[in-house]
Order: C-alpha cells, then sequence, then structure tokens
C-alpha cells in the first residue's frame, strides 16, 4: 500500500538547477577551473561538498580554502535564488501535491539541499507537504538512503509505503538502498534505474503514479 510521496526539490518540484549551475559556474571562473552544462550534470542531487571535489577534479586543497568556496558557491546561490517565485514551479508539481493530499496520501521533501526551506518558502507550497528532510537533516547525503528514511520516519511510515520521486541518479540509488520505491524524472540514461520513468511532472495525475508502483 502506498501512503506517501517523497520529493526531491531541484528538478522535481522547480528548477534550481540553473541557478546551482551559475553558482558553480561563477566559483569555477573564479578559480581558473574548466566548467561546462555538461560538467554540471554529475552534480545534480549531490551534497555541496562532494560536488566541490567534482568541480576540482583531484585539485588538492586544504580544509580552509575547501570551506570558503562552498561558502562563497551557497553565497552566489543565494544570491540567485532571491528571483524564486510560485511561478517557478514546474508544471504538474502544485496540481499534483494537491491532488495527493485531497486523497489522504502524505507528502514530504527530501532534499539534499540547506536551503530548501527558503526555496519552499518562497514557491509558496510549505503547506502542501507534510515534512521536510533538506541538508541539516542528516549527515550523509545521497547516494546515502538517510534523507529519505528521515523523511519517512517524519511521517511515521516505513519506506515500503512511499515512494521517491527524483530527477537524479544519485537520488534514484538512494531511495532503492533505502528500499524506497520509486519514479524517475528525466532521460532514461539518468533515471532509467527507477521503477517508473516520465518525462516530467507535466499532465502525471496520482493515479498514473499508483498504476506505475502497481505495474
Amino acid at each position: 500500500m502506498i501512503r506517501a510521496f517523497i520529493f526531491d526539490l531541484d528538478g522535481v518540484l522547480t528548477d534550481t538547477a540553473e541557478y546551482h549551475y551559475r553558482a558553480w559556474k561563477r566559483l569555477a571562473d573564479e578559480e581558473g577551473l574548466p566548467f561546462t552544462r555538461e560538467d554540471n550534470e554529475p552534480l545534480r542531487g549531490v551534497a555541496r561538498r562532494e560536488s566541490l571535489m567534482l568541480l576540482l577534479k583531484g585539485r588538492a586543497c586544504p580544509e580552509e580554502e575547501i570551506q570558503e568556496m562552498m561558502a562563497r558557491k551557497n553565497n552566489y546561490y543565494l544570491e540567485f535564488i532571491k528571483e524564486i517565485a510560485p511561478r517557478d514551479l514546474l508544471p504538474g508539481a502544485k496540481e499534483l501535491l494537491k491532488e495527493i493530499h485531497a486523497a489522504g496520501l502524505k507528502t514530504a521533501l527530501g532534499s539534499a539541499s540547506k536551503n530548501a526551506g527558503e526555496v519552499i518558502e518562497r514557491l509558496g507550497i510549505g503547506g502542501l507537504l507534510d515534512a521536510t528532510a533538506d541538508g541539516h537533516s542528516v549527515e550523509r547525503a545521497k547516494p546515502a538512503p538517510d534523507l529519505f528514511l528521515h523523511a519517512a520516519a517524519q511521517l511515521g511510515l516505513p519506506p515500503a509505503q512511499c515512494v521517491v520521486v527524483e530527477d537524479a541518479t544519485a537520488g534514484i540509488e538512494a531511495a532503492k538502498a533505502g528500499g524506497f520505491r520509486s519514479v524517475g524524472l528525466g532521460p532514461p540514461e539518468r533515471v532509467g534505474n527507477a521503477d517508473a520513468v516520465f518525462p516530467s511532472l507535466a499532465g502525471v495525475r496520482l493515479v498514473d503514479l499508483l498504476r506505475a508502483m502497481h505495474a
């Protein structure tokens, strides 16, 4: 029995991926590091420190410098997301959240972002989420399952009764590691290991998700 859906934030409910890319790109340019949109793809759904390690491509840095660069990137990101508003919800997201609630099921956020709370507030959907697990909630980030396990615990439900909705490879891996079923949004080469795959939430109804989970 499915009783809840746990949604990632970036690329699922809103597209903050562009803001993350712009922030990492600005940092990379300042540090003289090559960084393209292609380089940005493996950073999807990955925590800030691990993302920085990917950006550095093996360049050794003292811990103090690593902390400074992470803080600098986050400041750039916070500057960019001030532009986010309810209009930036991805097509189908709010409608699906409302439909899930109307059906008496639960919803939660499972995002690696430490700024998820501010983004949710700016999007105006806090009232449609029963629980929030973000970058402050657990120590181990995706692909470890901890974030989703924390969200499920807040909902008071076992993983088997929750479906994770993700757009990143690391997120699908985390869902599987935690015993969750999963819906992947995006190209099969990125989210093909999910139990069901949709291009996006545009036009997706609750019945579509439930049918896909029981297929």
